[in-house]
């Protein structure tokens, strides 16, 4: 019942938003061109749906193997910059640095260095879109050590990866998955984006570009609706997986 009246209020509001959006279309106030009804929208949803699917598949594919990717080397990178202080203190600018390269930028060049039926640039572009959040709020657990735990491993002798390994990562896997669920949605604009520059044209940036230059507006807001429910897939998958890795936060929570 507790988990029914949390979702009840936004399902509600979304039913609404979507009625109230598709009585504007209808009456006249918004050319279909410019926001298609949602009626129409989902006319093509039906439609398309096996491209919808196959697209979501390329897409989902490149932005899955990113997130692993770049979130392995957030990680890497945070336990070496909590355990040498020379790394710490060039970690924050590197990492804002990282995070201030636009994507928009960033794919063509990455395009141009590889084959044109490669999908490494959009896996590449989508590593580093990841790397910042999963880095800052790893690194931000790493930090956070309980000083009751600090001394029973030097109690205990415990070298400087023993302890980060043992201590410091389990400490920090709150923070690991808070970074975890920003970078999870990220990933999925990283690699629909990064299709709009170019490459193999099977994903959904790239059939949105396509749909759109032929004025097919109704079918460009179906794969744009694939989109959003992908990046959706992303998050709700990234909770599952905090859920099943701290069961003890959840035992908390309730």
């Amino acid at each position: 019942m507790r988990t029914l009246g949390r979702a009840l209020p936004p399902i509600v509001f979304g039913v609404l938003a979507l009625v109230a959006w598709e009585l504007t279309v209808r009456l006249g106030r918004i050319a279909p061109f410019i926001l298609p009804a949602p009626s129409a929208i989902w006319q093509q949803i039906v439609e398309q749906r096996g491209y919808i699917w196959s697209a979501a598949l390329a897409s989902g594919t490149n932005a899955l193997l990113g997130l692993i990717g770049g979130s392995l080397l957030a990680v890497v990178a945070a336990l070496a910059a909590s355990r040498f202080r020379a790394l710490d203190a060039i970690s924050a600018p590197f990492a804002a640095l990282v995070n201030t390269l636009p994507i928009i930028a960033l794919a063509p060049i990455l395009n141009n260095m590889f084959e044109s039926t490669s999908s490494l640039p959009r896996r590449l572009v989508t590593a580093i879109v990841v790397f910042f959040p999963v880095f800052l709020n790893t690194l931000r657990g790493l930090r956070e050590v309980n000083p009751v735990h600090r001394e029973l491993m030097h109690t205990y002798a415990a070298g400087g990866w023993t302890f980060a390994v043992k201590v410091r990562l389990p400490g920090a896997l709150a923070h690991l998955f808070t970074g975890l669920r920003q970078a999870s949605s990220l990933a999925v604009i990283a690699a629909v984006v990064a299709e709009y520059f170019g490459g193999l044209q099977d994903g959904l940036g790239a059939r949105i570009t396509s749909a759109a230059a032929f004025t097919a507006y109704p079918r460009a807001w179906a794969f744009v609706t694939g989109a959003c429910l992908l990046g959706l897939t992303f998050y709700l998958v990234t909770l599952l997986l905090e859920r099943l890795a701290m069961p003890w936060r959840n035992r908390l929570i309730a």
